[in-house]
């Protein structure tokens, strides 16, 4: 990290620089030094500038000019997620900065980072990545200024952009570049893009399909039917040239199939008409999301002005071995030494954790982890993490003997996959899991409980606990799963998020209804009380997502209050880039649907203050602050026999002296179905004027007892 460290290695010039936006530790949950390490592994000199100062480009050059290329990344967390409140508001603290400090990084960081290394050497590669370039990679909606912004590319001037699990592109880069390749000419490697001009192809036998053919963005166009009678003024015989029919086996379909993908790009609609058609930009998205498949997945190009940002497709997923050896390097597992003894928060929650799996084939519609890590979920052996467990029980400072969590993105994924792996690279659903689980998806957890028994069992381990969030309609298929879990594993309380209970806003969300919620809560609960324990559910639920009414919410109230839930943190819907939803939010189409411009269907966002308001309100629904608010809601929806005194009612009549009076009354107009706008987007459906955010992105929410929702 400093000049005095490179001395002492001996080093006169270090051959790649990462710069992050996250204080250095030495932990495999930090991309930093996943990647330092892995390149370390590789032969190379590694170093890494922490939160430079961004002011100038001073700081970026205090180690130097790399040999090989600069690695910039904003760090574990998007930017202006870590940054800003869902109501734009900065954040008081940072949990990636020494003493939580906060405004350490800059807004947008990767492009401004990317900029100012430009700045110190102008000659020198520059390679982007992490999760804020890798959900930036072509024209998205931006929340924070509320508008379509172009490829995070042009922007930061970056040679390479790296999306998703960046292994495998990041060693193959760096040998060819360190082998007296141009960075310019490494136009090959999967999980890349770059910019390019607007004719170029590979090579010649690749070929440009326009996305339309993909996927339709308007009214169907009925072709003529081949079999019609029609007069010809041809002269030539019909027959004359004819070839004959030739059978070809479902193989050498599927063969002829993957070979003519592997040299198809698809362009999409360019930057210039996603900003200013929704339509197309819902279009867009669609064919994004139905490209991700590594198995199947072809390279996409959008223009973006005279050139544009090719994309070429998603990275494999690593086997087991190879994540294995990424995982089991020679992590210090703490802080670097030169922040002394302050404390990171970051740290302090993942410090006793350990990853046995990433990515999610869930695919929510709000979440960005299946968009980053891929559907396809890759899992470590069980020795990998018992020598894991092991390696931190010896070196983490303050082990007690208790591990916080076993998991990932979903804490039972571990080992879960398609049964079939030539239907796996074939298959282009969105989901594994709805709108019910696929029958080719594998649900056995018995590998789980095989590594649950081996951790417990590890000398000076004390207990093992599961914080990660848990896929509860994975979990009901294998009873003797969550007997294990919560006779062991669970610490009082376990975190679930059915999001939602009305039907309409789950399949907006890709989510299962809440009748599987109800399944794996019998079974929870007739486990506990086997194992003589009082133990709870922490559940989760999102306001304002799209597609979400007031009498969704309000539904939810009342299903919150019959189950004795009461609410502590909540989670207000924030639209991140690329995500389906944020789709939904901006262009009110529905993206999981083919898209047409008159009769598609409209997805009604929430974006008006004060109705994001009413719908968090109507999660704290025993809250007092809210009463006003929710008193005059009902009132407006015909339901004022939910006010009174009794156990039936939502909210009481009566008002605490001085308890919410800050935010009196106001006529609002309440919007149960959403209606057409022409004002926004002419030509199409569009809701009223609603807005929604998400208050805290690591926020949760409690149930009967504290307890607080962790980061992953």
């Amino acid at each position: 990290m400093s000049r005095h460290e490179m001395e002492a290695l001996g080093w006169d010039s270090c051959d790649i620089i990462l710069v992050t936006g996250d204080a250095y530790i030495d932990h495999p949950s930090f991309g930093m030094a996943l990647i330092g390490r892995l390149l370390e592994a590789q032969g190379f000199r590694v170093g890494i500038i922490c939160q430079p100062d961004w002011n100038s480009a001073a700081d970026f050059k205090r180690l130097g000019k790399p040999n090989l290329f600069f690695g910039v990344t904003a760090g574990n967390m998007d930017s202006m997620v870590n940054r800003y409140t869902s109501d734009r508001k900065i954040r008081s603290d940072d949990a990636y900065t020494p003493n939580a400090e906060a405004n350490k990084r800059p807004d947008r960081a990767v492009t401004v980072y990317a900029q100012r290394c430009r700045e110190a050497f102008p000659g020198a590669a520059v390679v982007i990545g992490s999760i804020e370039a890798s959900l930036r990679r072509i024209a998205h909606y931006d929340y924070w200024s509320d508008k379509v912004r172009r490829s995070v590319l042009p922007d930061s001037k970056a040679d390479l952009l790296i999306f998703g699990n960046a292994e495998r592109a990041i060693v193959e880069l760096a040998h060819r570049l360190a082998r007296g390749e141009r960075i310019g000419d490494i136009r090959d490697l999967r999980g890349t893009a770059f910019m390019a001009p607007r004719d170029w192809l590979p090579s010649a036998e690749w070929e440009e399909t326009d996305s339309t053919e993909v996927d339709v963005p308007g009214p169907l166009v009925r072709h003529a039917d081949p079999y019609a009678m029609a007069e010809s003024n041809s002269a030539t015989p019909a027959s004359d040239g004819a070839q004959p029919v030739r059978l070809l086996s479902r193989e050498q379909r599927l063969a002829t199939r993957r070979e003519h993908r592997a040299h198809t790009v698809i362009r999409l609609p360019a930057y210039e008409q996603v900003r200013d058609d929704p339509v197309l930009y819902a279009h867009a998205s669609r064919t994004l999301h139905l490209e991700s498949n590594p198995g199947n997945a072809r390279a996409l190009r959008q223009g973006h002005g005279e050139r544009d940002v090719w994309l070429n497709p998603p990275p494999l997923p690593l086997a087991t071995e190879e994540l294995d050896r990424v995982y089991e390097l020679p992590y210090a597992r703490r802080p670097h030494p030169g922040y002394g003894e302050t404390k990171i928060p970051a740290w302090e929650m993942i410090r006793f954790s350990v990853n046995i799996m990433r990515g999610c084939f869930g695919g929510c519609t709000f979440c960005s982890i299946t968009e980053h890590e891929g559907r396809i979920v890759q899992s470590r052996s069980e020795d990998s993490v018992v020598r894991e467990i092991e390696d931190m029980r010896d070196k983490t400072p303050g082990f007690t003997g208790i591990v916080s969590d076993l998991g990932g993105p979903t804490a039972n994924m571990f080992h879960l996959k398609c049964k079939d792996e030539k239907i796996e690279l074939a298959c282009r659903r969105l989901s594994c899991v709805y709108p019910d689980i696929c029958e080719n998806m594998g649900t056995d957890h018995a590998r789980l409980i095989s590594l649950y028994r081996r951790a417990r069992a590890i000398k000076g381990v004390k207990k093992v606990q599961i914080g990660s969030g848990l896929r509860y309609d994975l979990a009901v298929r294998s009873p003797e799963y969550i007997k294990e879990l919560v006779t062991h594993h669970v610490g009082g309380y376990l975190k679930i998020a059915p999001e939602h209970t009305e039907e309409g806003v789950l399949a907006k969300m890709m989510k299962p209804g809440i009748g599987a919620y109800d399944r794996f809560k019998q079974l929870f609960d007739r486990f506990s009380r086997e194992a003589g324990k009082e133990q709870y559910l922490i559940p989760y639920f999102i306001a304002a997502h799209p597609g979400t009414t007031d009498e969704d919410m309000l539904n939810l109230a009342l299903w919150l209050k019959k189950n004795n839930f009461r609410l502590d943190q909540v989670q207000t819907f924030l639209p991140t880039p690329m995500a389906l939803a944020t789709t939904m939010y901006h262009t009110e189409n529905n993206p999981l649907k083919k898209l047409h411009r008159q009769g598609g269907e409209v997805v009604g966002a929430v974006r008006n203050g004060r109705q994001r308001k009413l719908h968090k309100a109507f999660l704290r629904y025993h809250d007092a602050e809210n009463w006003p608010l929710l008193r005059e809601a009902l009132k407006a929806m015909g339901r004022a026999d939910l006010i009174g005194n009794g156990k039936k009612h939502l909210v009481p009549a009566w008002q605490p002296a001085g308890v919410g009076q800050g935010d009196r009354p106001r006529p609002v107009q309440f919007a149960p179905a959403p209606k057409r706008d022409e004002s926004r987007h002419p030509g199409r459906n569009h809701s009223p004027n609603q807005r929604s955010t998400r208050d805290k992105p690591l926020a949760g929410s409690l149930s009967r007892k504290p307890g607080k929702r962790q980061p992953k």
